[in-house]
């Protein structure tokens, strides 16, 4: 049984935007007309192999119960929650909270726009409190002391609304410019449905 399964989960997931900019998901390629690409951004693929760089504890834990940090720039709380996961070797991503889209994006993912916002599976941690952060990574079974290996390297900070490149260029055209469409954010992926509950 165990065999059957593998092709399944080898098998990609293709984000499609619609010419009315609706947003579907599909195991099936598109029509080759059609704007798709496969789900899974570089900073996905970024937390994926640095992930595999971890002992197998650890990386049993960061699967099933994924840490996501969302901050700010010039937010003491967020370097505090920051240093706190750097100091415990937790591995996570972190999402930055520049524009407007990421702001919006972040209302729609945690019903308010304080930070930091951290997600431990799908348990929500709104701001900083030692102690609550402390008892949270702690249920979900991360190593009180780091772990982490000395070549691990964290990934980059990226921004929860990822912008396409192709949206930043305007073309330079002599007829009059239309509104843009607007930017659809997209919510952080979720690595494990199941998350964490207490």
């Amino acid at each position: 049984m165990g065999l059957v399964a593998v092709p399944v989960m080898a098998q990609g997931v293709y984000r499609i935007v619609g010419p009315d900019g609706r947003v579907t998901y599909s195991d099936q390629p598109p029509p080759a007309h059609v704007n798709a690409r496969p789900v899974g951004s570089a900073t996905a693929n970024t937390v994926a192999s640095a992930n595999a760089q971890l002992p197998f504890a650890l990386r049993q834990v960061a699967s099933r119960y994924p840490v996501t940090l969302y901050t700010s720039t010039d937010c003491a709380p967020c370097n505090s929650g920051r240093n706190l996961l750097n100091s415990r070797g937790i591995p996570y991503s972190e999402k930055t909270i520049t524009t407007a889209q990421d702001s919006e994006a972040l209302k729609r993912l945690s019903g308010e726009t304080s930070l930091p916002f951290l997600t431990i599976g799908s348990q929500q941690i709104k701001g900083y409190s030692d102690a609550e952060w402390t008892q949270f990574l702690d249920a979900a079974g991360y190593p009180q002391q780091s772990v982490l290996p000395s070549q691990y390297r964290r990934p980059a900070p990226s921004p929860l609304v990822a912008v396409e490149a192709a949206q930043r260029a305007a073309p330079v055209t002599n007829r009059p410019q239309t509104p843009a469409e607007p930017v659809v954010p997209v919510a952080p992926p979720v690595l494990n449905p199941s998350g964490i509950r207490f």
